[in-house]
């Protein structure tokens, strides 16, 4: 099967899900899955979803030399400036795969986006697939039942509904092979008036016609068996009944460096499928080694935090600013040598002119810690020669001697970050509810030695749930090293200011894993082919 296969990328985000799809190659080389409409309606990440397309127009051809000068530009323009006349056809292209700008489903946008959809796959005689799902408040209303106490309340005009409901229309309209649905843990367990949104969620997607129009005679009610793509039946079948519990998968379970656990679900039409399906084919790409934020993070050029405009932000200031909370913790770290010594290895490494980093980071050598074989695969360009969005951001003087005495604690105690009561009265918060037990996990490091926490957009609100591990850096992660842990490949550009792409990539689908969906995808589709 070497036909390409269309793909509709709903609520894409900066483009995950996408990306894991796009890069997917078959043993020949060839990239199968052929993105051809992204909605995306956030600003920031639809100029990211749009330098992406615009990036994979060149795939199997080669990434011209423009595409590095722009990623090291500083961003004095825009991308649209800066390709639109060089690459006018290829830019056009990535423009129309975007939709030509942000788009909302259940908005005024609807109709331009059902005629963009409808263009691209009428006539189209080949396979056709759906990805992406709605963000997790739209499913609020999937009981239809929740508002009818609400004086005035019409459910047909709250746009969470639509967008539910909007999905379905979707799905109806492509009537896809395949459809890949992404969302939070928690909607397993939501319930309206007692009554599972997940169960009902499972009912709509069965029959997606059935669901948005209930009534209509004539409709072609396509079905679709629900599959989990991590939890094969007993024996190996992989058509019977499943619990709700059986569509999470544990991302730190596939090679992914974070402990994300996500719904996903398949939907493959039934009328295309084969009386038996057998094989373990939905599991088979399980890994059993986990990938450590240390493999992940240690190549990366090492940077200090910066400080809050309180004080100048330079690096002798930074320096000082250390120097007086190394004297604050390291008669606090006296329950741990191993850790003290870590706190000193720190201070005496800060001889070292460091910076904060930037939008693009040149590479002044090669580091000497390497990623396993098939990540430097995944995530290195030889012709980037640097690392863009690695950036630290600033933080107060306080926050900073904190952190410092966090990551020296995690380090002693196996990754253990230090709760509340762990830190010592010369570190603790003026805050009135420090000791309430609201705080207990406020400072996390994300320890060396483990897969990380799962990154989430709260990133971009502070960074004490997302502290670097190393002491002498002093600091949380930066974009880059949130998408490190993400596994978006360091060619990979988020446009927007730095709140706006922190956003972005803690929204997003893991790429990498979203590549390993894709060859179980292509697989069913060969086997239906």
């Amino acid at each position: 099967m070497t036909d390409t296969i269309k793909v509709i990328d709903l609520f894409a985000g900066p483009g995950g899900l996408g990306e894991g799809f796009s890069a997917f190659k078959t043993p020949d080389g060839t990239h199968p899955f052929k993105i051809v409409a992204s909605v995306e309606k956030e600003a920031s990440a639809h100029k990211t979803l749009t330098l992406r397309a615009f990036y994979r127009q060149f795939l199997g051809r080669g990434i011209p030399p423009q595409y590095y000068e722009y990623l090291r530009s500083g961003h004095k323009v825009s991308a649209e400036q800066f390709f639109s006349e060089k690459f006018p056809e290829e830019w056009a292209a990535a423009k129309r795969e975007t939709l030509g700008g942000p788009k909302a489903l259940g908005s005024e946008d609807h109709d331009e986006i059902f005629r963009i959809i409808k263009e691209q796959i009428d006539g189209h005689k080949g396979r056709k697939l759906v990805i992406g799902g709605p963000p997790c408040q739209a499913y609020s209303l999937v009981g239809r039942a929740r508002n009818k106490g609400i004086k005035g309340y019409i459910a047909e005009e709250d746009h969470r509904h639509f967008l539910y409901k909007e999905y379905l229309k979707v799905l109806d309209l492509v009537q896809p092979d395949i459809f890949v649905m992404e969302n939070v843990k928690g909607i397993l367990t939501a319930k309206v008036n007692g009554e599972s949104i997940f169960e009902k969620i499972r009912e709509d997607l069965v029959c997606p016609a059935r669901a948005i129009k209930p009534d209509e005679e004539g409709v072609e009610r396509v079905e679709y068996e629900l599959l989990p793509f991590a939890h094969p039946l007993e024996g190996h079948n992989l058509y019977g009944s499943y619990q709700n519990k059986d569509f999470v998968i544990r991302a730190e379970e596939f090679g992914i460096p974070q402990a994300r656990h996500r719904v996903i679900v398949l939907g493959v039409r039934k009328d295309l499928l084969p009386k038996e399906l057998t094989g373990e084919l939905l599991s088979d790409w399980r890994q059993d080694v986990q990938i450590t934020v240390g493999e992940i993070l240690a190549d990366l050029p090492t940077l200090r935090s910066g400080l809050s405009r309180t004080q100048p932000n330079d690096s002798q200031t930074w320096k000082d600013n250390f120097e007086k909370g190394f004297l604050k913790v390291y008669t606090e770290l006296a329950f741990s040598t191993e850790a003290q010594n870590d706190a000193k290895h720190a201070y005496d490494s800060t001889t070292r002119e460091l910076n904060q980093g930037g939008r693009f980071v040149p590479l002044k050598q090669k580091s000497k810690n390497r990623l396993p074989e098939y990540l430097q695969r995944w995530y290195e360009d030889e012709h980037l020669l640097g690392f863009v969005n690695h950036e630290a951001r600033n933080h107060m003087a306080e926050d900073l001697h904190r952190y410092f005495y966090a990551s020296c604690y995690a380090a002693a105690k196996n990754g253990i970050s230090p709760r509340s009561r762990d830190f010592p009265e010369n570190l603790t918060p003026k805050h009135k509810n420090w000791k309430s037990g609201n705080f207990t996990d406020r400072f996390k490091v994300q320890a060396k030695n483990r897969v990380a926490s799962t990154v989430t957009s709260h990133i971009s609100k502070d960074g004490h749930y997302f502290i670097h591990y190393d002491p002498s850096q002093c600091r949380s992660l930066t974009v880059r090293e949130a998408a490190r842990i993400q596994t978006f490949p360091d060619n990979y550009f988020f446009e927007g200011n730095r709140t706006e792409q922190y956003v972005q990539v803690g929204n997003a689908v893991p790429p990498l894993l979203a590549n390993y969906i894709a060859k179980v995808v292509f697989d069913l589709l060969k086997v239906k082919n």
